[in-house]
């Protein structure tokens, strides 16, 4: 094992990655000069910039990567990207999609658990994860952040961000393309995209998606169709331009999905912890069937999960002079999903907590950008609110009915400004400010009207960065900057309190530990330097080296009480260093290399704390070739090879909780054919052809533990895309 991880370590440090080869054209071969790379423009400061200019480490996948690495969300985005790892643990839904950048994630799905990455669809931050819209269908590009983003970013990024960036209606030229795929596992994809210019002013996109899986097991106790881990969704988009001069725009956009889903695949350990509940209830191992993706569960109204969403937004573009923009989002948001898990993993009704959740969101955002002599400046006021609860209308907990609903309404403001002075050609500095006021309000009701309780809180928090950009006579440019973030407060994940003192003169009880906890606003500081850029014609490459502070920093932790599922809050100083590096390399005429290396160490200071789902090396290595053939036509060969090291799966190193997961190795391949005008391309794929099965997290009660599997096995099939 040590030998694999050197070996993985060492070959990236020969063309270390990643700027991905959705930058590689195809190149001439007689030409050793011509520059074989395209400039990357991106947004990641709320403005369009090369991405060698801006100072953050941050990868770019375009729509043709996506699909040429089999990328279909962000649990795949997750296998490419270094010091980014993304679980599938969601309540035993298989559309949830937790990202962990530097040691930072969401543990727990909750409405009072707020992400430390956050993610974006074309400006418009998604509160929450679970149950949303996350297609790619009619994606242009996503971006990683990577590092704290508190200034132009605000609250709930204190990881990272990850924006993603649809197409959009226009440019004049009618444009459509069909995606087609089908495969082994019953795989059957169906996406289309078109783009028309109505007249001069107008034009309007759509697309639509269908995507289906079969499952990975069989619920061996329940009389249903449904398999363990199978899904199917529906997704579409809409979006409207309207341009009535050169400087006005704007862009109405509408999208919604819904899914249908099998329960996610999990094996519950029980004869590891003799002495818990389900044990002493004379459940064993050996109750549940022998091949870990089926599923022992009696419970019928658990096998069936479903999550939507839908949104709309508006984005209105002004530009007032050559140096001066005004743009205004404006969006309205809601998703819902319907899940569960039969805890124990068996026939016998004992543990099984069926779940519904719902969140309803709007968020309204002015910026203003510009530039005056060697000055530049993004600047803006922000507005979230968003109301949510999280039911679990009727468990079985140790044999015995019970309930709890928790619900959370938070609103955010802020106003922001991030300022660039260019002290020459070459030398840029930055910096940025921003504050944000947060007001909670958390309530939870236990078993049926028993115990009730309410919480409110409002958090105040300066955010701030300062950076330096200096172009290099290479080509090169290197950065050092120091970022702050911020994320407010959280109450209890899942607070389950039956206890309390009694007034007898009011009758009332009062419940502890509900939400009896100090809550202090997590803050992150980031030091970080990094060199990126074209080092030669051929090469491109990227490295940053980072050491972040994170203060009062939530890990959420689940046991088993005496009379209900409790999940708590501990509260924690972190440290996590590390490097990052990425490059694109050609290497012969049309052969092109690209790899990337995260390396990543924690400390934490609570000695019997660690950080979760976090692994220390995390590395992919893609070759891909391109030759013409005697039609005409161009054939590329692809390979990704993506490696997580071993990593604890919840915030505990006791060896007695067993939570440690082993390291992971996935391997894809992609053979396409470009027809010779380039508007159709046919192509063979094979996703985690060795079959790795592996775990996803791991949850130990005190009473039993819970390995959450993985839902991506090996996948072999055909794909197929016209362009209009």
């Amino acid at each position: 094992m040590k030998l694999k991880k050197s070996l993985v370590a060492f070959t990236p440090l020969l063309t270390l990655t990643g700027i991905p080869d959705s930058l590689a054209q195809t190149a001439s071969n007689n030409d050793s000069q011509e520059n074989f790379f395209e400039e990357v423009v991106v947004t990641a400061q709320k403005r369009e910039q090369s991405i060698y200019e801006v100072p953050v480490a941050i990868s770019a996948f375009s729509s043709d990567q996506i699909e040429k690495q089999g990328i279909s969300g962000l649990i795949d985005i997750g296998k490419f990207v270094p010091n980014l790892n993304v679980t599938g643990f969601g309540g035993g839904q298989v559309t949830s999609a937790n990202p962990f950048i530097r040691g930072i994630g969401l543990q727990d799905h909750l409405i009072t658990t707020d992400p430390g990455v956050g993610v974006y669809v074309d400006g418009v931050y998604l509160g929450r994860q679970l149950g949303q819209n996350l297609s790619l269908a009619s994606t242009e590009r996503v971006e990683v952040l990577r590092g704290p983003q508190g200034t132009l970013y605000g609250r709930n990024s204190i990881g990272g961000a990850i924006n993603i960036i649809t197409r959009k209606p226009g440019d004049g030229d009618d444009f459509a393309k069909l995606s087609l795929q089908a495969g082994s596992r019953g795989r059957a994809n169906a996406s289309l995209y078109g783009s028309y210019q109505i007249n001069d002013q107008l034009a309007i996109s759509a697309s639509g998606s269908f995507e289906s899986r079969d499952g990975v097991g069989d619920f061996v106790n329940v009389d249903t169709s449904t398999e363990v881990g199978e899904f199917e969704d529906l997704s579409g988009r809409i979006s409207i331009l309207w341009t009535p001069s050169d400087s006005f725009s704007l862009l109405l956009s509408a999208d919604a999905n819904d899914a249908e889903s099998g329960l996610g695949p999990y094996r519950t350990l029980i004869d590891e912890i003799p002495n818990g509940a389900p044990a002493q209830a004379g459940l064993s191992n050996a109750d549940q069937p022998a091949d870990p993706y089926d599923n022992a569960t009696g419970e019928a109204d658990l096998v069936d999960n479903e999550n939507s969403a839908s949104g709309v937004s508006i984005t209105a573009d002004w530009t007032i002079s050559d140096t001066l923009n005004l743009k205004v989002i404006a969006s309205d948001r809601t998703s819902d999903y319907t899940t569960g898990l039969d805890d124990d993993g068996t026939i016998t009704n004992f543990l099984a907590f069926g779940e519904e959740g719902e969140a309803d969101q709007s968020s309204f955002e002015v910026q203003l950008n510009g530039t005056y002599d060697k000055w530049d400046f993004v600047s803006g006021v922000y507005f979230f609110e968003e109301d949510g609860f999280a039911l679990q209308p009727n468990f079985t907990f140790n044999g015995g009915p019970g309930s709890e609903t928790l619900s959370q309404e938070t609103t955010s403001q802020a106003i922001y400004a991030n300022i660039g002075y260019n002290v020459s050609d070459k030398l840029r500095l930055g910096g940025g400010i921003r504050f944000t006021e947060d007001e909670k309000e958390a309530a939870v009701d236990i078993n049926f009207g028993l115990i009730q309780a309410t919480a409110e809180e409002t958090f105040t928090e300066t955010s701030w960065d300062l950076s330096a950009t200096y172009e290099l006579d290479s080509g090169m440019s290197t950065y050092a900057s120091i970022s702050n973030g911020f994320q407010s407060g959280q109450f209890n994940p899942r607070p389950f309190c039956l206890f309390g003192s009694f007034d007898f003169a009011t009758g009332v009880l009062d419940p502890v530990n509900c939400f009896d906890q100090d809550l202090d606003n997590i803050t992150a500081l980031n030091y970080e330097v990094g060199i990126k850029g074209q080092l030669t014609n051929s090469l491109q490459m990227s490295l940053a080296v980072f050491n972040t502070e994170y203060s009062d920093l939530p890990y959420q932790v689940s046991t088993t009480t005496a009379n209900g599922f409790n999940t708590v809050n501990i509260i924690v100083d972190q440290t996590s260093r590390g490097l990052e590096w990425e490059s694109s390399w050609r290497i012969v005429s049309d052969f092109f290399l690209n790899t990337s290396l995260g390396y990543i160490d924690v400390d934490v200071d609570d000695e019997n704390a660690v950080a979760p789902l976090t692994p220390e090396i995390t590395a992919s290595i893609s070759p891909q070739y391109a030759f013409s053939v005697a039609t005409g036509g161009t054939v590329t060969l692809r390979a990704d090879y993506s490696y997580r090291d071993d990593m604890f799966g919840e915030p505990s190193d006791d060896p007695g909780r067993l939570t440690s997961l082993n390291s992971r190795d996935l391997v894809n391949f992609d053979v396409s054919y470009l027809s010779p005008d380039e508007s159709w391309t046919v192509g063979l794929y094979g996703r985690n052809i060795f079959d790795e099965k592996y775990e996803n997290a791991r949850l130990n009660t005190g009473d039993y533990i819970l390995v959450i599997l993985n839902n991506d096995r090996s996948e072999f099939g055909l794909r197929f895309t016209k362009e209009f």
